[in-house]
């Protein structure tokens, strides 16, 4: 028999062990091109694993529903958690950090993870109803579902675990993972004002979204501390989408006294002004300073790298699955435990898209008017 026909029996022969037998660590690094102390490193939490393989590794145990021994042991003789991630969030960059900091912990657990599409309108119903039906337990509402009372409503009804991520105004969730949004946006804006700035642009998130609304009051309490005025046109709305972001900058740019700062509520709005800068032959942050919020993989991706608030993302997704296996393990002995809420920190993480008032500014703000 010539060496390729062996290599293709062998293989044969793995597959057919594959398909009676459980998924093994080997499977698990064979599906996602790496090694099995790769696949090992990824199953301990260890750090030293590039984000791209990490998310190749947990995709690849997903699939294969491969349950680590270790997890096995520790939950012998008890069913498997099952947890629905809901979303309906425009943010790209956003929902790749949460989802992998659901898949990093759920994977810890051995807990059963599904990403689920969730626009809220009447099929939602149905969908958690089936869901449920399903073995769905927990559900991770992020933003804006968490702002949304019908969609927990139809959870609480169907005996669903529902576990919010960021500060949403719908009640009855069994737990809440947030930061301090009204701060975080003090802070920022007192950053910027300390550099100079006194002209300074807001770009409003989702009107429908309490952490919106949390965002702008941090920002007009920290400009009326400073005894700075809040005009009315500074003030842009947004949808938390890259494109509004694009609009809601060609307004404030486009002012005939325009702004020298401009604090976006997330990073894509926030990389959104800087192109519009640059479509303007503005230089950022010479000409004006753009600063955003959340630190995604955006945030450090364009060029300059942004000014923004470390929403630790990740840590929250992953509280947000640790509360729902608590929830379910002490199930059987209290009907209704009361909700947990987590606040964690955040940082103001400064980079290259801030600078104080340009000269040009500084002498057209200080010459007379003729």
């Amino acid at each position: 028999m010539s060496a390729p026909e062996e290599t293709v029996k062998a293989e044969r022969k793995r597959a057919a062990r594959r398909k009676n037998a459980a998924p093994t660590i080997a499977d698990v690094a064979h599906e996602a091109k790496c090694s099995p102390m790769t696949v090992s490193r990824v199953i301990n939490g260890e750090t030293n694993v590039r984000d791209g393989t990490r998310l190749q590794v947990l995709t690849a145990i997903e699939k294969l529903k491969y349950i680590p021994n270790r997890a096995a042991r520790s939950l012998a003789g008890g069913a498997q958690l099952r947890i629905a991630l809901l979303f309906d969030n425009p943010s790209a960059s956003y929902l790749s950090e949460f989802l992998m900091g659901a898949l990093e912990e759920a994977s810890r657990r051995d807990i059963h993870l599904l990403v689920q599409s969730c626009e809220i309108s009447r099929e939602s119903e149905e969908m958690i109803r089936n869901l449920v039906d399903g073995g769905i337990e927990g559900f991770i509402l992020p933003p804006p579902l968490c702002d949304d009372q019908a969609v927990l409503d139809q959870i609480s009804a169907s005996g669903g675990i529902a576990v919010a991520v960021g500060p949403g105004r719908a009640e009855g969730s069994h737990g809440a993972v947030l930061i301090d949004e009204y701060q975080a946006a003090f802070d920022m804006t007192r950053h910027i004002i300390g550099l100079g700035h006194e002209r300074i642009g807001f770009i409003v998130g989702n009107p429908e979204q309490v952490a919106s609304g949390q965002r702008l009051q941090g920002f007009r309490s920290a400009m009326e501390d400073a005894q700075l005025e809040i005009s009315d046109d500074l003030i842009a709305q947004g949808q938390f989408t890259y494109r509004s972001g694009m609009v809601a900058a060609e307004k404030l740019l486009g002012l005939e006294n325009r702004p020298t700062a401009i604090f976006a509520s997330n990073d894509d709005m926030a990389a959104a002004a800087v192109a519009m800068a640059h479509r303007r032959h503005l230089d950022v942050p010479n000409d004006i300073t753009v600063c955003g919020f959340d630190d995604t993989e955006l945030a450090s991706s364009i060029w300059p790298e942004l000014t923004t608030i470390r929403q630790p993302i990740r840590e929250m997704t992953a509280q947000a699955v640790s509360m729902i296996a608590k929830v379910y393990k002490l199930r059987p002995r209290t009907k209704r435990m009361p909700a947990e809420k987590m606040t964690l920190p955040y940082k103001l993480i400064r980079r290259n898209s801030d600078a104080g008032p340009s000269l040009i500014s500084s002498f057209k703000k200080l010459a007379p008017e003729k």
